[in-house]
């Protein structure tokens, strides 16, 4: 292994230079996170040397340093002394301490564990593997990260709006003299994403100058910056109900909570508002808001789209399992396409920790004895199946506590089922269901809350649960195979490939609520299937059953689980639209995580409540084996709850530019999407706004017609203007219509990753109405 260098000095006066330009820039940066005169922060400042591992033959010292906006990270080459690459600490999706991630435990040695970590980013840039000279070191560094992560994190959204804001003023000042000449004020513009004419600069600039100097500094600064963040949509708001001396009384404020927010509140929950959010000492001793705290609360999660007490679990857990909608993934080890792309036990870890409920497993047999996982009959890579387990077994409840399904689709001969069964048992341990809850002989799935912590197994079976209950031992015997992955064959080399596969007694046993059977149709199903026979359903298939047969498909989906899976023909991994089969009661919809897409963003919107368990229940009469609702006719029943919803899109700040050219500027618009049964599919869009990504205003009022409003998903797009070829997302968000709040409200964005993008936000007015 490469021996840690240490960085090359810098001269006296360079390093003088360097510490004048800087020191003031970190000072400011690590008071605005929270960090001022922090030790850990001290030490990402001043850097050092690691060890980059990209294979046993590139193995580099390199030295990585915070820079002083406190957000980015950079590192240089020994040699040249040039930053070569850099990323930011919102980035970052894990700080990973030890051997575990598969570069490092391939090309470095188990006496290194305690000086290695890694850095795992979100989206699908590689993890930066890292070796520290000294495992204090390397523990250092793991501590100090997180540490800045956290706090970057935990910032409120002022607070991110003046780390942001202050260090685009910091690029603009090229000179490092912390003034502002008119040029780098235009510059500072550009920064922010916001393009404007030289007229209108140099008018903010005398505005400003009040000196007279031809340059901003100190308080004049301070007079630009509220000048540029004042918000004229909050004036008018904010004029509107202070109306004692231009502030807000506790009565101002409750007037606003019933009148706009229609909130169910009292005296003393505005109280308790001013408490929580009021900035000034003096008005909050008075029992006002100020305009500075109501924007405050307009922030915070009181007033965000997502109803607050939704935010942590809010529904009955208690129902059984069939009763509700799970988050599930495709083909879940893949990082790319299906075709030739690489598996990844990174996959699983990203599947997991975004809720994901029901991973797949595709099982080979592999060499020397071990099974792998790959896509079959393709180039994916190869991973072995003891090492997914291990992982899914560290990262399955860090974000839920709720279930994990492993799907297996098992291609394995019967020795190395065996084998499989022995990993599944020895690693997973007491958390894996071998056996039925309880004493009796089921007729039911298990309430949810009982399968907390615990794994369930999908496959085939050689018996009933019923034999298995009773002791009855089954034989190895052959059952059909299940084999997704041979969709991606021709006719004639289907017909060709081997239907039939010997079950091993060790792998069959630990099939207990999920085994794998084939759909004979509905009537079949009602007679003969027990409520823990699971069938697959190619997403053709279950489209089909959806538009022609959704009351039987509902009535099926009541005790009985269902899973859908993408169309082999979609080599790229690219998505269906999971929402018809959630009206149709599906509960496993299982889509390509890896890819970034309008479908995963409404897999991510429906789990976005209840605590981000990867279960939602399902509306009433979607459990119900009475139920007459059919989402194509719908006729009249309980289901039709009709809504009328008022949306107003005012306005947007802080939204991020699009790596184009540095001065290209976006022209934001914005689509309010519907999505949920058929007729109440629905689409509007506000126009443009022409190169101004900062503070855009729209000012526009849509309103949508909604009969089904408890399985309606709310999908907000930003997206830059393009006359001649399409949009670029910008940003979403995806919420459950049952989980808006009314009134003002802040929309946070997310990147086509799912991941939020800091600062960036909308503003819009919501109001749900009960229809005719």
């Amino acid at each position: 292994m490469e021996c840690i260098r240490k960085r090359p000095t810098r001269t006296k006066s360079e390093e003088l230079i360097y510490q004048a330009q800087s020191k003031k820039a970190a000072t400011v940066n690590g008071k605005l996170i929270g960090m001022e005169g922090d030790e850990d922060l001290s030490f990402l400042l001043t850097g050092g040397e690691l060890l980059k591992v990209r294979s046993n033959s590139w193995k580099k010292s390199r030295f990585f340093k915070l820079q002083e906006d406190c957000k980015t990270v950079w590192h240089e080459s020994r040699k040249s002394r040039r930053s070569n690459q850099t990323f930011s600490i919102d980035d970052i999706a894990e700080v990973r301490p030890g051997r575990r991630t598969e570069e490092l435990q391939k090309y470095t040695e188990e006496p290194a564990e305690g000086r290695c970590f890694s850095i795992v980013f979100k989206g699908r840039r590689k993890n930066l593997d890292l070796v520290a000279g000294t495992e204090e070191e390397a523990t250092k560094w793991v501590s100090s990260l997180e540490k800045v992560i956290n706090n970057v994190r935990n910032l409120n959204s002022q607070q991110q709006t003046e780390h942001w804001i202050f260090n685009c003023m910091r690029k603009a000042d090229q000179n490092s003299d912390n003034k502002m000449s008119l040029k780098e004020l235009k510059r500072f513009l550009l920064e922010i994403n916001i393009e404007v004419d030289d007229t209108y600069a140099e008018m903010l600039f005398e505005k400003c100058d009040k000196s007279k100097s031809g340059y901003l500094e100190g308080s004049e600064i301070e007079d630009f910056y509220k000048l540029l963040t004042s918000r004229e949509e909050i004036d008018v708001i904010y004029g509107k109900y202070a109306q004692t001396g231009g502030q807000m009384t506790t009565r101002d404020l409750l007037h606003f909570l019933l009148q706009e927010q229609r909130e169910s509140v009292s005296l003393e929950d505005a109280q308790k508002l001013i408490e929580k959010y009021e900035v000034d000492d003096i008005a909050k001793e008075k029992q006002h808001m100020t305009k500075d705290g109501f924007l405050m609360y307009l922030n915070q999660p009181e007033g965000m789209i997502l109803n607050p007490a939704h935010k942590d679990v809010y529904q009955d857990m208690t129902r059984p399992l069939s009763h509700y909608f799970i988050s599930s993934s495709h083909n879940t080890y893949l990082m790319e396409d299906q075709l030739k792309g690489p598996s990844s036990t990174e996959a699983y870890i990203r599947a997991l920790t975004k809720s994901c409920r029901c991973v797949e497993l595709d099982c080979w047999d592999g060499s020397e004895g071990e099974p792998v996982i790959y896509h079959g009959y393709t180039l994916t890579s190869k991973i072995l199946f003891k090492d997914v387990i291990k992982a899914i077994k560290e990262y399955a409840f860090k974000t839920s506590e709720y279930p994990v399904i492993l799907s297996l689709e098992n291609h394995c001969s019967m020795e190395q089922q065996k084998i499989m069964a022995e990993h599944l048992t020895s690693i997973l341990g007491d958390a894996l269901l071998t056996k039925p809850l309880g004493d009796q002989v089921p007729t039911t799935f298990p309430a949810l809350e009982e399968l907390k912590g615990r794994f369930l197994i999908k496959g085939k079976k050689l018996n009933s649960l019923e034999d298995a209950f009773a002791g009855n031992a089954a034989g190895e015997e052959t059952v059909s195979e299940d084999d997704e992955a041979a969709d991606i064959l021709t006719d004639e080399e289907k017909k060709e490939k081997e239907s039939k596969l010997k079950l091993a007694k060790e792998l069959s046993d630990l099939v207990i609520y999920c085994k794998s059977v084939h759909f004979h149709g509905f009537d079949h199903a009602r007679d003969n299937q027990a409520f823990y026979e699971m069938c697959s359903f190619k997403e053709s298939k279950a489209e089909k059953l959806a538009g022609d047969s959704a009351n039987e498909f509902i009535h099926h989906n009541v005790n009985k689980l269902s899973r859908v899976y993408p169309s082999g023909s979609r080599t790229d991994s690219s998505n269906y639209n999971p929402v018809p089969l959630w009206v149709a009661g599906c509960q496993t919809v299982a889509l390509n995580f890896q890819t970034p897409s309008a479908e995963m963003d409404l897999n991510q919107g429906l789990f976005l409540p209840n605590g981000k368990t990867g279960y939602i229940l399902k509306p009433t009469y979607l459990r119900d084996e009475a139920s007459e609702f059919d989402p194509i006719t719908l006729t009249r029943g309980p289901w039709l709850q009709h809504k009328t919803l008022h949306v107003m899109i005012i306005s947007a700040q802080q939204l991020p530019k699009l790596g184009k050219k540095e001065s290209s500027i976006v022209d934001p618009l914005v689509k309010v999407e519907i999505y949920g049964v058929q007729q109440d599919v629905a689409s509007k869009q506000t126009h443009h706004i022409d190169n101004n990504g900062f503070s855009p205003m729209w000012n526009e009022n849509f309103q949508f017609d909604i009969c089904v409003p408890e399985l309606a998903l709310v999908r907000f797009v930003v997206e830059d203007y393009d006359a001649v070829t399409q949009n670029d997302l910008i940003g979403q968000y995806t919420v459950p219509f049952s989980s808006l709040q009314n009134g003002y409200r802040h929309v946070p964005l997310l990147n086509n990753s799912g991941d939020i993008i800091p600062s960036a936000r909308l503003f819009v007015h919501i109001m749900a109405v009960d229809g005719d």
